[in-house]
């Protein structure tokens, strides 16, 4: 009797190590079969990507066949990737098994003749536009839709033609530094002045009576035994002034009727600091922490400095926030996939949550605008309601400081919000407008069929 008790207990055992091999199976099946269908030694991928206008921009059918144009092989580097596996592509591995043809009950279904095709909502149109623009400097532009959450123009600069790579392993002027990463969703940056945004949206909320006040500027704004300085002295001038002239010395003052708290809440509210994640792309955090800061640290957070860092995908979709009343589409890059003949992949647009009210983003707006039409020069967008702030990011140690823009566009035809940074690119606007402006048009023609 005992004999028998023990072997049922010991078939028992296996029966329950049997099920559990198969339970840990089929949740690996679930949650990885995908992936499994594309590695190496499974059936090629049969797969083209192309822009939103069809432009093919890689075909993965028997290797790695690029765009014909080596502009647009240049300007779509760091969505494409390279033959190496330098360039990390996240958006095409999320979506390899739906360009292959796969399901878990099916497995890999489409046949050798059915090519997958991908399709990306940008424009290898705005993509060359933007990659000339830059003129060979290091940083980003993008451009997405608020409204919808298209991004039609994301370059990252430096770049190189994956069909003629350069020695970047044995370079020693550092113009390949930081090649192989992607500057719109893996680089956080100082924000500079374009972080004045944020300073002038919780100064409107906590600060009774703010547009009513004036701040002195005579270049120098002594605090705490340190100093908070302005290119020249401003004078006299109130809260919009202030953005539209980025006076320093006015918004560390108006920093300290702000205060801490309430300047850090404001950041996390909106949204700066935290990651966005979409087509298995996650953008890099950004940072803003004024634990311990006195006076003068918090004088030069609130324009930006200090250990203030942004991402520029994310500070972008704040951007569109406040152009779309308080809240804005998350951006996406991969609009469809189909294999063979089914669609196996279908973009849907995704409302991120509401960052502020429409009085306050109806506010900013106002301010915005101004700074384009007294500072900015609405001539430089014809046709385009733009809305903006320059930023010009201090990075010590003598290096030529940051250049950075930001705004949207406030026109119901043309929802566009956008950012550009320009490494070492000196003052924000004289360097970054002239590079926003053909991208904007090109974005134009394009919203408008041409």
């Amino acid at each position: 009797m005992n004999r028998v008790r023990k072997r049922a207990w010991i078939m028992l055992v296996f029966m329950g190590i049997l099920l559990g091999g198969m339970g840990f199976f089929l949740y690996e099946y679930a949650s990885f079969g995908a992936s499994w269908s594309t590695l190496k030694g499974t059936t090629a991928i049969s797969g083209q990507v192309t822009d939103r206008e069809g432009v093919l921009l890689l075909d993965t059918y028997n290797g790695y066949d690029y765009a014909d144009d080596a502009l647009v092989r240049k300007a779509t580097l760091h969505w494409m990737g390279d033959r190496q596996g330098n360039i990390s592509t996240p958006a095409l591995r999320t979506y390899s098994a739906a360009l292959k043809g796969y399901d878990p009950i099916n497995g890999t279904y489409s046949g050798t003749d059915d090519r997958g095709v991908m399709e990306l909502t940008i424009s290898s149109r705005v993509q060359t536009t933007a990659f000339q623009a830059m003129n060979g400097r290091k940083g980003t532009v993008a451009v997405y839709n608020y409204k919808t959450g298209q991004i039609l123009c994301a370059v990252s600069t430096p770049t190189f033609d994956p069909d003629n790579v350069p020695d970047i392993a044995g370079d020693t002027t550092g113009a390949w530094e930081g090649v192989y990463l992607n500057r719109f969703t893996q680089v956080t940056y100082p924000p500079g002045s374009i972080f004045k945004i944020v300073t002038t949206a919780a100064a409107l909320e906590t600060v009774p009576g703010i547009e009513d006040m004036t701040f002195t500027c005579e270049s120098v704004y002594e605090i705490q035994g340190g100093k908070v300085t302005c290119e020249r002295a401003h004078g006299q001038v109130d809260l919009k002034n202030a953005l539209a002239q980025s006076c320093n010395c006015a918004y560390a003052q108006i920093a300290q009727l702000v205060g801490s708290e309430n300047l850090q809440k404001y950041a996390e509210q909106f949204g700066i600091l935290g990651s966005l994640s979409f087509d298995g792309i996650t953008t890099a955090a950004g940072k803003f922490d004024l634990t311990g800061a006195d006076k003068l640290g918090l004088g030069w957070s609130a324009i930006g400095q200090y250990t203030d860092m942004v991402n520029p995908c994310q500070y972008m979709t704040f951007m569109g926030a406040i152009a779309g009343g308080g809240s804005a589409a998350k951006p996406y890059l991969v609009e469809k996939v189909t294999s063979g003949s089914e669609v196996t992949y279908q973009a849907e647009k995704k409302m991120m949550d509401s960052v502020m009210d429409e009085e306050l983003a109806a506010h900013l707006t106002e301010y915005l605008r101004n700074n384009v039409q007294t500072i900015y020069g609405s001539g430089n967008f014809p046709g385009l309601t733009v809305c903006a702030k320059s930023g010009t990011s201090e990075l010590g140690g003598g290096k030529t400081p940051n250049a950075m823009f930001a705004g949207f566009v406030a026109d119901e035809q043309y929802p566009l919000a956008f950012i550009v940074v320009v490494e070492n690119g000196g003052y924000g606007a004289n360097t970054c407008v002239p590079i926003l402006a053909p991208v904007l048009r090109e974005c134009k023609a394009i919203m408008d069929g041409n």
